[in-house]
């Protein structure tokens, strides 16, 4: 596999390195030469024991690591780089050596000085920025303009990250072309990153959906991680807290992971189209949620572990691929998105390994990848709406097409209800005529049959007549059972209604006012006065005055005692009507209360249901 890579190398380098880094020293000719970590003399101090002294004395073994890789940078290791340049006094340029990485933690860097001597420099954004040579992102040394000849210079390093050990001797005005240059693409980078949020912004104020809200902060993340990748948040947000800047990288890399997933959540809705996937990603944010936590509280060398990035990364990619399988359209530009992004990470994951070339196109494929993540990401927010838009369009235009259908069907059934109706009124106009005779006849006939029913209502009152003098003979003359007196009062209805007729047979007079006017009482059968409101039952003043058991046995209490003929006991009536000896005997002695009140006169039936317990005053 090492085979492989430094083949590979060595083609691409011979291809594209060569012509544009031809020469390692500058002159007149040219305005910069760049020079990687395996361009360079190194010596690797594994336990950061020697010191300058051993280097001047020539105690290190200085060669260039031809195979070096990523892998094999130790972050224990001070890294000691010899870099000698042929200088020339009559050059009319002002040089500088400037370092591509501004994460490096410490360079302490040792300058020739035309006495012979070495002065100490010493750099790193464990540093403030304000302590820099010069207020820029990187780390520059300016070349003393009178030293000639031969020097060398020397460089001890210390990162607790991987360092890009990547060395540029460039003229001071293509460093000006080049910072300008670098910092107008940033400019533009950053300027739209803040275009593409604020648009987002303003969409979800309009639209209030939550998925615009955490696309713009996962925006703000990513221009937050591309600062502090560059260097640019060191430079102007945080420039006098070091501490704070060697853990800013990892933070906001986590908050690039953070929102991205609650980002893909939101916009692919997978809690409804692939529920699986959005409790995985649902449970990869809380795990990363606490790592984060428990490296900024406990742990800060956590934060590199940047390699597992890639699982969330893999996982919301996975899901627009699945949910796009599954036919929801608007997911196709979000796969396209992490695309493109996966081959940033890809290219820059290739570029720091050495085997591709350093050039402009390489070395911001992260951030070319990032905007073209975010626009197609906003194009994506866009497409969905467009896709719902049509969808609504295409809904709209059959609810259309379905409204001209049932309008053409509605006229055809009213025209068809038209005839019908035609057809009916015409049946109809000949089913009156015959109704018209129809009722001529029944006319005659209602005639003969009100005749005939005056001819019946003359019988049955004479029939009604000869039925009460019956039940009259019945009552006063004949000794009857319980059940052939229950076939002539069923029930306390018939009781009231006849006690009703009897009581008031000759008209009403108020008990109180002996007014003769009434009115319907509160209870059935019972007269309201007129004159004084007095409200008097059917049964008040008579023998049946609050009595506590049905009144149709206090008929046949009453019809028993009054005719001689029967000779029940006490107990015979209490079990033949169901009532207690007691309630039998209290009413009894009611009874004859009344006939001794009234010298033991015999009454008829009749008197005796309506004679008083208590005289009139």
């Amino acid at each position: 596999m090492n085979s492989i890579k430094t083949a590979l190398f060595i083609v691409i380098y011979l291809l594209v390195w060569t012509p544009f880094f031809g020469q390692s020293l500058p002159n007149n000719a040219t305005d910069e030469v760049i020079l990687d970590i395996i361009s360079l003399e190194i010596y690797e101090d594994v336990d950061g024991s020697k010191e300058f002294e051993d280097v001047l004395t020539g105690n290190l073994n200085f060669k260039k690591q031809v195979r070096f890789e990523t892998k094999d940078y130790n972050t224990d290791s001070y890294y000691w780089v010899k870099l000698p340049l042929d200088l020339n006094k009559n050059n009319n340029k002002q040089w500088l050596i400037e370092f591509y990485d501004q994460t490096i933690d410490h360079i302490e860097a040792y300058l020739p000085q035309p006495n012979g001597r070495y002065d100490t420099l010493i750099m790193g954004d464990q540093y403030p920025f304000l302590q820099k040579t010069l207020r820029h992102k990187n780390f520059e040394i300016f070349i003393d303009p009178f030293l000639e000849g031969r020097q060398t210079y020397y460089f001890r390093i210390k990162s607790h990250t991987y360092a890009d050990i990547r060395i540029a001797v460039r003229s001071v005005n293509r460093f000006v072309q080049y910072s300008l240059f670098e910092y107008f693409l940033y400019g533009i980078f950053y300027g739209t990153i803040l275009i593409i949020s604020l648009y987002n912004i303003l969409i979800y104020l309009a639209i209030r959906e939550v998925k615009y809200l955490y696309y713009t902060f996962y925006i703000f993340s990513v221009g937050l991680y591309a600062m502090c990748v560059d260097g640019m948040a060191y430079q102007y947000l945080w420039p006098n807290q070091p501490e704070w800047n060697q853990i800013a990288h990892g933070t906001a890399l986590f908050l690039v992971i953070f929102w991205a997933l609650l980002f893909g959540q939101r916009f692919l809705n997978t809690r409804v189209r692939a529920r699986k996937i959005y409790k995985a990603i649902t449970a990869i944010v809380i795990l990363r949620t606490l790592l984060f936590v428990y490296a900024l509280l406990f742990d800060h060398s956590l934060f590199e572990w940047r390699n597992i990035e890639i699982i969330p990364m893999l996982l919301i990619f996975y899901a627009g691929i699945d949910v796009l399988a599954r036919g929801y359209k608007p997911a196709r530009f979000f796969v396209v998105a992490y695309g493109v992004l996966f081959l940033g990470f890809l290219i820059k994951a290739l570029l720091n390994w050495s085997i591709i070339p350093f050039y402009i196109l390489s070395y911001y494929s992260l951030h070319i990848c990032f905007l073209l993540e975010m626009l197609l990401l906003t194009y994506a927010l866009s497409d969905r709406v467009r896709i719902l838009k049509s969808n609504r369009d295409r809904a709209l235009k059959r609810i259309i097409i379905q409204h001209q259908q049932n309008v053409e069907l509605k006229d055809k059934v009213n025209q068809e209800l038209e005839q019908l109706v035609t057809q009916r009124t015409k049946e109809l106009q000949e089913k009156n005529l015959l109704l018209n005779e129809t009722n001529k006849k029944l006319y005659l006939q209602t005639n003969e049959i009100s005749k005939i029913n005056s001819i019946l209502d003359l019988d049955n009152w004479k029939l009604k007549n000869n039925i009460k003098e019956i039940l009259q003979d019945r009552l006063i003359n004949k000794n009857l059972t319980i059940d052939e007196f229950k076939e002539i009062f069923p029930n306390d209805i018939s009781c009231y209604r006849f006690l009703d007729r009897l009581k008031w047979s000759e008209g009403f007079e108020c008990s109180k006012c002996g007014n003769t006017k009434y009115s319907d009482g509160h209870t059935k059968f019972s007269r309201r006065c007129s004159k004084c409101g007095y409200d008097e039952s059917v049964t008040s003043n008579t023998i049946f005055h609050r009595i506590k058991f049905p009144i149709e046995k206090a008929f046949y209490i009453l019809y028993v005692v009054n005719d001689k003929q029967h000779k029940y006991t006490l107990d015979d009536l209490s079990e033949l009507l169901d009532l207690r000896r007691n309630t039998v005997w209290n009413f009894r002695k009611k009874i004859e209360k009344v006939f001794m009140e009234n010298e033991g006169t015999r009454f008829k039936i009749t008197d005796l249901f309506t004679a008083h317990l208590e005289k009139k005053g």
